[in-house]
């Protein structure tokens, strides 16, 4: 399925293909050198990114709904999911493809009981996490942090990769890699089982935007073979 039928099929049936979590890029406005969201996440699909979270902590609920909006027209254009972070009201609102939760939010079954055909993910960090996740309904988990980060505050310690393949090994939906990965060491986490990587300033704290995540996703393509 392709274009616009794809994104159809990811909304209204809770359909969430594995190619879609290849390079999944969070947002935050504070890393992206002042740019303004949509262009930064205009020029990170032009590179390569596959799917977009909308991470906006510290917003009020007017504000990110407002910034919800603005950044759905570019990924509806470009048919590519987008996933709200944390805010189960903004994207119910906004009709979002996707939500993805942390263990502090609320809980996945209350979630998926609300959300009908959305799609959703949920960050965990142990062994124990991820297998109750996936038995709660996740339909995809963020896993990490996988190295030492400073773009996420509540990353915690990582778990490294030799921690980060164990979970990969013992969950079967898909998991994508976060937390400190980059140009040097993706092609690791992908032969460790990811499915894809999450990033944030590896793509927008970098000069060129387009560039960083073309070469990313250079990586993880030839990583998958």
């Amino acid at each position: 399925m392709k274009g616009k039928a794809a994104l159809q099929a990811v909304g209204e049936n809770r359909m969430l293909k594995r190619e879609d979590l290849l390079l999944y890029l969070c947002t935050d406005r504070g890393l992206s050198l002042g740019r303004p969201i949509t262009e930064t996440v205009e020029a990170a699909i032009a590179g390569g990114v596959t799917m977009v979270q909308l991470r906006e902590k510290a917003a009020p609920t007017g504000e990110f709904y407002a910034i919800a909006r603005e950044v759905q027209a570019v990924t509806r254009r470009r048919h590519i999911p987008l996933v709200i972070n944390d805010r189960l009201d903004i994207a119910l609102a906004i009709g979002a493809e996707g939500l993805h939760i942390g263990q502090s939010d609320l809980p996945l079954r209350e979630a998926r009981r609300l959300a009908g055909d959305m799609f959703i993910g949920v960050s965990t960090s142990t062994l124990e996490e991820a297998r109750q996740a996936q038995a709660d309904g996740a339909d995809y988990l963020g896993v990490g942090a996988v190295y030492p980060t400073g773009s996420k505050a509540d990353a915690g310690e990582a778990i490294g990769l030799a921690g980060f393949a164990e979970i990969c090994a013992a969950v079967r939906i898909p998991v994508v890699g976060i937390g400190g990965i980059n140009t040097a060491n993706t092609a690791a986490v992908i032969r460790a089982g990811a499915a894809g990587i999450a990033v944030i300033s590896a793509i927008l704290s970098q000069p060129d935007i387009e560039a960083a995540s073309r070469t990313l996703r250079m990586i993880i393509d030839n990583g998958a073979k």
